[in-house]
């Protein structure tokens, strides 16, 4: 049952990033059923293929938890345009993100403990709003790493370039931190709360 879920939600995502038509879904859930193996005994740690896609070469986060040891690699480039690591696609806690037209099949290999690390927790201090000065160079992507916590907030305190930075759209944050791209440069206040 839960690899039928897994499956299911790994065709949502290869549907929705690459714009699927309905014709091409079953050979797609094939593709995905057979990657995608079945919880075994030994729990979470596993690897699995997503899909992800850089439509109209803008910017594309799919997440996917790699764990706290996980790695990711590109096991099968589908885009014309090339794609090269740390240039048009990488990969953080939040998950595989991809750029400027590249499109491929990433294989994730998730170690460490899955749903959230419920037993730890941060220092004496740790909740309290801190500043980060983040900007796009050239009007490339950027991730700037910061551990906003699991209740935590981030919002824009003063922007910079004269690009208007616009969330979800030139800037955004995960739990990897924040990412800004097309020329936004701001200084962002992260309200970190752990909850």
């Amino acid at each position: 049952m839960l690899k039928i879920s897994i499956a299911t939600a790994a065709l949502v995502l290869a549907c929705a990033t690459t714009g699927a038509s309905a014709q091409g879904a079953p050979q797609i859930a094939a593709t995905v059923a057979a990657a995608v193996p079945a919880r075994s005994n030994s729990g979470w740690d596993r690897d699995i293929d997503v899909r992800c896609g850089s439509t109209n070469y803008k910017y594309n986060l799919c997440q996917v938890d790699p764990g706290q040891s996980g790695s990711v690699r590109l096991v099968q480039q589908v885009s014309k345009t090339r794609c090269v690591e740390g240039r048009t696609w990488g990969w953080n806690r939040g998950g595989v993100w991809v750029n400027q037209g590249c499109e491929g099949v990433f294989r994730v290999s998730r170690r460490g403990s899955g749903g959230g690390h419920a037993d730890w927790r941060p220092g004496p201090g740790w909740d309290r709003a801190i500043r980060v000065r983040c900007g796009s160079v050239d009007y490339n992507y950027r991730m700037c790493q910061v551990d906003t916590g699991r209740g935590s907030d981030v919002r824009i305190n003063r922007q910079i370039s004269k690009t208007q930075c616009v969330e979800n759209r030139n800037w955004g944050w995960n739990r990897a931190g924040i990412w800004v791209n097309q020329g936004c440069d701001a200084e962002f206040v992260v309200n970190r709360r752990w909850r």
